[in-house]
């Protein structure tokens, strides 16, 4: 084995994660930095050669790469979600996805002077936007809840829509053009192979052949399986037959994949990662910049296809005609139409088709056109149309047990946006049951970075029983909501802590409540029968007065003042200095004690 590749392919994953962690601390779409640290060490610098150094093998890892990317694309596409996020997401999903291709396709043929068959591949890639894009932007604008979630449930389900149409367009121009039956026989086969893969490994999980230390394993064998099988019947099907698997199984009932598609995720971060550096190592930014007025006019028809179909999609659905331009400008392109139009131009390129070279070059151009054109322009956007949501005041919960569905219930009641997170199936159930909005995930996971929605939610209260992932979650929200905005309540590990398991002080959270409250006190006290109650005082009514005429105790949480302004009880002297009324949180129980008063008389 040649070292020079054994180097290359450690400083591809070293470049791919530094990569990514970059665009975490900046607060940026994840393919900014990728992109850029692949052009600086590919063209800018000599230092890495993909084409020289990979050789034959290039195709097939960067095919293999994207198979597995519309994969887990395709299993993150549940129909329950389109049919449950209103009419505009499903026309923009459905029927508005063909529209844009459409549109795109003719602007780009008739205005740019693409070949017709280069402008319905390229307008298939462009009807992505995808959530590695939008969800940072999302953070940013923190635009009205109505507009996030349309924007944020097309990023998520617009991604295997639109790697489908892509796939099929790629596998017409292949065969199609030679020979309609080729092109249905490729289409026939990838079709049925993932629909092969799907109900073979669906039984499999159903009846539980495997252990669950093998099912991650088990699924990466599988859908490679089917990828190269597939291809070994007709050449090329396997990318339609991986996306068809993978929207099948994440449709399945009674198959558990949120553990599969955690996994995938995290191994997609990883491809994504490594896939890109290459990919950008093999653009030449001068063959961005050749694109002239072609490249212009290219990305002008794009932003002028936009808002056609967002105004026909948002039809009688009720929506002014501010919301509609926001959803119109935000649409930025992505990883899939830069992974997916990259590995069909070398495929293209072999056989020897005119243009391919072409379709990278736009591509690119329109990617990074539109994500920094909208990551500097959406918050000021927003604000100008008068969308920009009021100060969150919403809380996001670590842990869905008993007391962290006490709490939230409690504050639900008051009017604030409460959201539960969790990895215990029963704990996510019991508290949806409760009315309660859930996220079922860990919310420090890549899948939470692309799926957890926080609109309105400014505050953490991290409320579960392990003690070290209540201190991760904290110092991962903290940047995002502020270092004043997220808290831990103390709980018997914490207890248990000695000076060398003791986190250091700049890491540790605020807490949650007074010193002598902890998870197991709170736990203790509901099971007992005590409850949540929100208690108004004022000058003429305490918290003493309170306990005298109900006879009971309780345990003050939260303060609510004007304005829905919420503050923690961390300090026992907070209530005895407030002089103004207010509403308080509390837990309640009947108080047992009997004073001498009470007490029965003797009789005479």
């Amino acid at each position: 084995m040649d070292q020079s590749v054994l180097y290359t392919m450690a400083a591809v994953l070293v470049l791919g994660v530094g990569a990514q962690w970059l665009a975490w601390r900046l607060k940026l779409p994840s393919i900014l930095p990728l992109l850029a640290l692949g052009i600086l060490a590919g063209p800018a610098t000599g230092i890495l050669n993909p084409d020289e150094m990979f050789g034959p093998i290039l195709f097939p890892m960067v095919s293999l790469g994207v198979a597995l990317v519309l994969f887990e694309g395709g299993m993150t596409l549940r129909f329950r979600d389109i049919r449950g996020h209103g009419a505009v997401v499903t026309n923009l999903v459905s029927w508005g996805a063909v529209l844009n291709w459409l549109l795109i396709a003719a602007g780009a043929h008739y205005l740019a002077g693409l070949s017709g068959d280069i402008a319905m591949l390229f307008a298939a890639l462009m009807i992505v936007t995808g959530p590695t894009v939008i969800n940072p932007l999302l953070r940013t604008m923190r635009a009205e809840n109505s507009v996030s979630q349309v924007l944020r449930w097309e990023g998520i389900m617009i991604d295997p829509v639109g790697a489908l149409i892509a796939v099929l367009v790629f596998q017409y121009l292949l065969t199609g053009q030679n020979s309609l039956l080729l092109f249905a026989e490729s289409v026939a086969t990838g079709t049925l192979l993932g629909l092969a893969g799907a109900g073979s490994l669906g039984v499999v999980l159903r009846r539980h052949w495997v252990p669950e230390y093998l099912l991650n394993v088990l699924t990466l064998a599988w859908v490679v399986m089917i990828f190269a099988v597939s291809d070994a019947f007709v050449h090329e099907s396997g990318l339609l037959a991986v996306t068809i698997m993978g929207v099948l199984l994440g449709n399945m009932r009674n198959v558990a994949v949120n553990e599969i598609l955690s996994f995938k995720e995290s191994l997609s971060v990883l491809i994504i990662s490594m896939l890109f550096v290459v990919l950008g190592a093999r653009v030449d930014p001068a063959e961005i910049i050749a694109t002239g007025w072609q490249g212009i006019i290219v990305l002008l028809v794009i932003l002028a296809a936009r808002p056609v179909v967002v105004w026909l999609s948002t039809i009688r659905s009720g929506y002014r005609w501010q919301q509609k331009a926001l959803i119109a400008w935000v649409a930025p392109r992505g990883i899939v139409a830069a992974a997916v139009s990259s590995l069909f131009a070398i495929r293209l390129e072999e056989t020897g088709h005119e243009g391919a070279s072409t379709l990278v070059a736009l591509t690119f151009l329109v990617i990074l056109a539109t994500v920094v054109l909208q990551s500097f322009t959406a918050r000021r956007m927003t604000a100008a149309l008068g969308l920009a949501e009021a100060e969150p005041n919403g809380m996001l919960f670590l842990g869905a047990n008993s007391v962290a569905r006490a709490l939230g219930k409690a504050l639900q009641e008051e009017g604030y946006r409460v959201k539960l997170a969790d990895t215990s199936y029963e704990e996510i159930r019991a508290a949806r049951m409760a009315g309660l909005e859930v996220y079922y995930g860990d919310p420090i996971s890549s899948h939470a970075d692309q799926f957890l929605e926080l609109s309105g939610i400014g505050r953490l209260f991290a409320v579960s029983r392990r003690s070290r992932w209540n201190t991760l979650a904290c110092m991962k929200f903290r940047s995002e909501f502020g270092p004043q905005r997220v808290f831990s309540l103390r709980n018997s590990e914490d207890r248990k802590e000695t000076d060398r398991s003791r986190i250091a002080d700049e890491y540790a959270p605020p807490r949650l409540f007074t010193t002598d409250v902890t998870f197991e006190k709170l736990a203790s006290l509901l099971a007992g029968g005590a409850e949540m109650k929100t208690i108004r005082l004022g000058e003429d009514f305490s918290l003493e007065d309170y306990k005298r005429e109900s006879g009971s105790k309780l345990l003050p949480l939260f303060s609510l003042g004007e304005k829905q302004k919420l503050r923690v009880i961390d300090d026992p002297e907070t209530l005895a200095n407030q002089t103004e009324p207010q509403r308080l949180i509390a837990l309640v129980w009947k108080n047992t004690e009997k004073t001498a008063s009470d007490k029965p008389k003797d009789s005479a």
